[in-house]
């Protein structure tokens, strides 16, 4: 069975850019445009993984991560993609317990790794 990845951005180009990237990969591909459509597709679709932008409207990344650490209760592995490339964002990120921290533009070859290793040390810890 393929493994379900949610990806949140809201730039319709690199969601379509993702999904049809990670489709020939063989995952089955979820899209949000915000982050408050994220926490409705992570509670309805179950993903086993999460790409995450942080800068969404409605609820950025930073709220959507926040709430799968604190309220949710998740242990979902969460790939942060994000343009903010400063080593603050990335502490940040990896405090609230992202797996893993790409900066944009990523290459695909980059994401599957990033995907790959974040799902195979969660697996590791179950």
């Amino acid at each position: 069975m393929d493994k379900k990845i949610l990806i949140a951005d809201d730039e319709k180009n690199t969601l379509d850019l993702l999904e049809k990237s990670l489709s020939r990969y063989g995952f089955e591909v979820i899209t949000a445009c915000d982050g408050l459509e994220a926490k409705d597709k992570i509670l309805q679709e179950k993903p086993e993984a999460i790409v995450l932008d942080l800068i969404m409207p409605n609820l950025d990344g930073w709220g959507v991560l926040q709430w799968l650490k604190n309220e949710a209760k998740l242990d979902t592995p969460v790939i942060i993609l994000s343009a903010k490339g400063e080593l603050d964002s990335m502490k940040r990120g990896y405090n609230l317990e992202a797996d893993t921290y790409l900066v944009k533009p990523v290459d695909i070859d980059e994401l599957l790794a990033g995907i790959r290793a974040a799902c195979s040390l969660r697996q590791e810890h179950t």
